[in-house]
Parts: C-alpha cells; structure tokens; sequence
C-alpha cells in the first residue's frame, strides 16, 4: 500500500526514514480516513480541530518516547524508537482508538487504520495495515521475553551511596533521609500505598534543611536530592520486611527537576525503576510549583505522565494563594501537609480553606501528617480523597 506524502516535508522525514528503524517496524502510520469520511463536506471546517486534538493526544502519550509527524491530510507518522515492534504497533493502535472514539464515538475503526512503514520517499510512503489482534497478542509475547531478558543481565540494585551523601555547590555536605508514610484513601480507609517523606541534613551539624532552603540549592544538587529520594525510597521497600508488595508510591519530584530534557531522562529512568517494586506504578508529586507560569507546569506533566500512574501537585502554602494558575496545568490531585500543633477550631477552619481551594484545581485532595485518624476523617468530609496521619516527627 502506497500513501502519499505532502509537499516540503523532506527534512522532517528523515529521522524516521532510519533503515534500522524500519527493518525493526518502529515506524508506524496512523491514517484519519475514517473522521474524514464521517465528516465529509464539514471536514475543511473540523480538520484543525482534528489536527489540534490528535497532536496533543500524541504529545501526551510519547512523552520522551517517541516523536511523530503529520505528513498528510490523513496521515501521522508515528516513531517509538525505545518500543519493541509490536509493543509500538500496539500503542499505535490504542491511540488511535481513542481518536477515533473521541470524534466518532467508536473505537473500532482503529483496527483497521494502522501501517508498518517499510519505505520512504519525499513523495510517498510504502507501509502494510497491521492485524490489530495478531499485534495484541504479540505484545504480549514481546514483553515477556524482553522482561526475561532483562531479568537475565540485570546487574545488582544501585545503593543510595552513589546519590547521597554530598557536597552542595555551596560547600556544606548534605545527606538524605527517608520515610515512607501509609497513605489512606478516605472512603474506604484503604491504603493505597506508601508516600516518601525525605528530609535533607547538612553533615555534621544534623540540621535538616526547610523546604524553601533546598528550593534555593542549585539545579544540580536538587535533582541529586531528588534521585537520591526515589533511591532510599526503594531501598526502603526491598527491606521493609512485610514481604507485600505495596500498590503504589508516592514519589516526591521538583519541578526543576523536570523542566530539563537531561534531568527529566534519569527520573524516568529512576521512575521505571520504582515501578517494578510496586503492584500499580508510581505517583509523581511535582514540588515547588508555586509561582510557576501555568504553561511550564503543564508541559512538565505532560511529559512525565505516561511514566507515572498520577501526577501531583504539591502545595507549599496553605491555605494556598493564587490557586487559580493550577487550574489548567493538567494536574490531577493536589496535596499537602498539615501543620502541627493545631487546636480543634484551628485545624477545621485551615482544613476547610485548604481543601476548598484545593477542590478548585483537581478532583483529589491529599492531605498529610494528620493527628489523628479522626482528623484525617474530618478531611473527607470536607472533600478530601486521602490522607496520612503523623506517626513520627
């Protein structure tokens, strides 16, 4: 099958008309002949919409994975150099499925409206429709074997020593610590696993560094600190000795952290990691939010979505202060901790402006280090979805 090709696209086709790429199947189409039929003569009025909404759902889902390229009318390339071939074919095929279901309101057309790219020219591309169920099934298969294989020449699990202790840029040796803390979700009061409460020492005079203090190190010394979080953090669930293994993790990151491409990569890397010592993935609570413009913040989500089963802001202040830059920036709960040595009218009045300004942005509302269990059930019936309850300092 021979699909053409746009004109002036010749640059922008290389990186995908890679031999290895293609003799791999990595490359893939994506045809949109099904919207463009459904809508027929509205169809010059609807495609910008079109166009808007498959490069956001594309955006969303490849992350740092992959890339992909409109090349026609109907037609976007897609490439996920880090996929096996089927398991890229197979992600090829659920997203279209989303696209279509969002404009058709079915799904199944996708079956039919994925192509390997076995060759490309400036003027068209060959490519064969894959068999949306042989694929399926063949990821499965893929995956096993890759999992096997992994298993196979897996060196032994980095310790925290390569992260932590070490010298800031500002000449103090700092260490990091780390706890994990049973999350609850409030309806049921069944834990959903555990979150990561890290503290940053300065070496020798034990003094524990605040928040704002660690915002202020430089871009390098936070990411040590947050690499070395994610690294204590998974030390801790290989040795905490209840031999379960926990739903998920909620991982502390700063948004520093993620804004850079290079910074961002070993994350994921520390992310995918963590992953395996959990029963569903890790949550991604993005630090130091405050004051950062809202289309930053939502392109840092957006990349580090399709590695973390949730994305989290966290809030600093509280009852918190221009909540109104969070409302578009993609997040999908908002968390925070309690401040301690509260009396009973205090903590109810700080509770309810928390979560009621919390509730503006995101349908979850974490609320942690709360005194008591009656307290964190006090959350819930303000709006709160989970909770912790200070057991420690």
């Amino acid at each position: 099958m021979t699909r053409h090709v746009s004109a002036g696209l010749g640059a922008s086709l290389e990186q995908f008309d890679d031999p290895v790429l293609l003799e791999e199947g990595k490359v893939s189409i994506i045809a949109l002949d099904a919207v463009v039929d459904r809508f027929g003569a509205r169809w010059p009025l609807r495609s910008a919409q079109v166009y808007d909404h498959v490069e956001r759902t594309l955006e969303r889902y490849l992350g740092l994975q992959g890339y992909y390229l409109r090349v026609s009318e109907t037609d976007f390339l897609i490439c996920q150099p880090s996929l096996g071939r089927f398991a890229g074919q197979a992600s090829a095929i659920r997203y279209l499925r989303e696209i279509l279901s969002h404009f058709l309101g079915d799904a199944h057309l996708a079956d039919n409206c994925v192509h390997q790219v076995n060759g490309i020219s400036t003027s068209a591309i060959a490519a064969n429709r894959v068999d949306a169920r042989k694929v399926e099934i063949a990821e499965i298969r893929e995956e096993e074997e890759r999992k096997k294989a992994e298993a196979a020449a897996a060196p032994a699990p980095a310790t925290v020593d390569r992260w932590t202790p070490f010298v800031a840029g500002d000449g103090r040796a700092l260490r990091v610590s780390c706890a994990l803390e049973p999350v609850f979700e409030l309806k049921g009061f069944g834990r959903i696993g555990f979150r990561l409460v890290r503290r940053v020492i300065v070496v020798g005079a034990e003094e524990e560094l605040t928040a704002t203090a660690v915002a202020n190190l430089s871009r390098r010394d936070i990411l040590r600190i947050d690499l070395a979080t994610i690294a204590r953090g998974m030390d801790r669930l290989r040795t905490d000795g209840s031999g379960e293994r926990q739903p998920s993790l909620i991982v502390p990151v700063s948004f520093t952290s993620l804004s850079s491409q290079a910074s961002r990569l070993q994350i994921v890397a520390a992310f995918k990691e963590a992953s395996g010592l959990v029963q569903r993935g890790v949550i991604c609570e993005i630090c130091d939010i405050e004051g950062v413009p809202q289309v930053a913040l939502l392109s840092a989500v957006s990349l580090i979505r399709p590695f973390a089963l949730f994305v989290v802001g966290r809030l600093q202040q509280t009852p918190p202060v221009g909540i109104s830059q969070f409302k578009e920036a993609g997040l999908q709960a908002m968390s925070f901790e309690c401040p301690p040595n509260q009396g009973e009218a205090e903590f109810m009045a700080w509770a309810k402006a928390s979560i009621d300004a919390a509730k503006q942005v995101a349908k979850s509302v974490l609320v942690y280090r709360t005194t008591s269990a009656r307290n964190a059930g006090l959350t819930a019936l303000m709006g709160a979805t989970h909770a912790s309850v200070r057991t420690g300092r």
